[in-house]
């Protein structure tokens, strides 16, 4: 009896141990880290297992009975952060397009890089606040790493700026359609510079998308020629940053002092960097003489506004990265092209665009070649 109480109570211990490493573990904010949390919990899912396996017969029922207990309050848990954090990234991203549609088009703001800067600035003193409070770290940035990454951060304000201007001369629908042209020109990318083969199913998504953006552009009511040409460059330069980024990372990373980047560092890196650039900008595109005349920030509502979207712009790199850290990339990239579809009905709704049958049909067509595309991609990986 005394060596079955000592094996019980080893049993306890053990599963209360794994139990508290688990939940340390589980708020690990990198998404890099989902591998390796996964195999420690599965480690210490099998000590607990090999505990109550040492139990007496007696004992084993009650052991089994609470193991299977932590198991299912532990299952609920990672369910309802995986939920959690899907809702959050979807109502950013969401709420960031919105915000950001409103400050262009109902105030009529036609400072588009000043936009671009001061959020980037909001995201900068938010990431040095968390960082000097210990709440996220962050690589210090050195020269050497600054010289590795300006390259791929004047794609990165390119896109944030092409993105701008668009969205003030297209509806909020059209941009998400369009948009998708940025996955065929990533396809090709990876087929041409790093001999990636894509499926059939994937092909047959990218033709369907590019179907319905042309589709879409010849029905659209709202057509604008400078809008169009704003979204197209902008593909072009997301589906640049998207496969420069995979090279300058592991570049990036040698020249580090831990020998990593995490995610919070690149937010930090992409945002302080773009601020030079920004104001030089500003100058070269003439704002600041419209800034200086503009009434607009003389009104409190105004910086109200655009503040949130700084916070909004945060919050999607923050949710994001919660999101793929609780699910994986299949999951976020299926998330993310089911998020579309809300998006676009919102921005037809709330900002009364007119629309014909056909170009709503052809909508409809894009954004279910989307999510397509993200399951087709998801069964490949499969």
């Amino acid at each position: 009896m005394e060596d079955t109480s000592k094996l019980t109570l080893n049993g306890e211990r053990s599963s209360l141990t794994g139990h508290e490493q688990n939940e340390m573990i589980g708020h690990v904010s990198s998404p890099s880290g989902g591998g390796r949390r996964e195999i420690v919990s599965r480690s210490f899912s099998g000590m607990k297992s090999l505990c109550s396996d040492d139990v007496d017969v007696e004992g084993g029922k009650v052991e089994e009975d609470r193991d299977k207990n932590v198991r299912s309050n532990w299952a609920v848990k990672i369910h309802n952060q995986a939920l959690l954090s899907g809702l959050a990234y979807c109502i950013s991203s969401c709420s960031m397009i919105l915000v950001n549609k409103f400050v262009l088009s109902s105030y009529d703001f036609n400072a588009g890089i000043s936009l671009m800067l001061y959020q980037n600035l909001v995201s900068v003193v938010i990431v040095s606040f968390l960082n000097f409070f210990g709440i996220i770290s962050t690589e210090p940035l050195t020269w050497r790493l600054i010289q590795v990454w300006l390259p791929v951060n004047v794609i990165f304000v390119g896109m944030l700026i092409t993105s701008i201007f668009s969205l003030k001369y297209i509806n909020v629908a059209m941009v998400t359609v369009l948009k998708n042209v940025t996955n065929v020109i990533t396809a090709l990318g990876e087929m041409y510079l790093f001999k990636k083969h894509h499926g059939s199913k994937v092909w047959a998504a990218l033709f369907l998308m590019i179907v319905s953006a042309i589709s879409g552009g010849i029905t659209d009511l709202s057509f604008h020629a400078v809008g169009y040409t704003w979204q197209i460059i902008n593909c072009f330069l997301t589906a640049s940053y998207s496969l420069t980024l995979r090279r300058v990372m592991d570049t990036a990373k040698q020249v580090t002092r831990s020998g990593n980047l995490n995610e919070f560092s690149m937010v930090l890196l992409n945002n302080v960097l773009s601020l030079p650039l920004g104001v030089l900008l500003i100058f070269v595109f003439n704002e600041v003489d419209y800034l200086s005349k503009t009434m607009l920030l003389r009104m409190p509502v105004f910086w109200l506004v655009v503040t949130l979207s700084g916070f909004l712009g945060l919050a999607i790199s923050f949710t994001s990265m919660w999101f793929l850290h609780q699910t994986g990339a299949t999951t976020y990239s299926l998330v993310g092209s089911l998020n579309k579809i809300p998006l676009s009905v919102a921005g037809i709704l709330l900002f009364k665009v007119p629309t014909s049958f056909e170009n709503f049909l052809s909508i409809l067509f894009g954004l279910l070649a989307g999510v397509f595309f993200a399951r087709a991609k998801l069964m490949a990986k499969s």
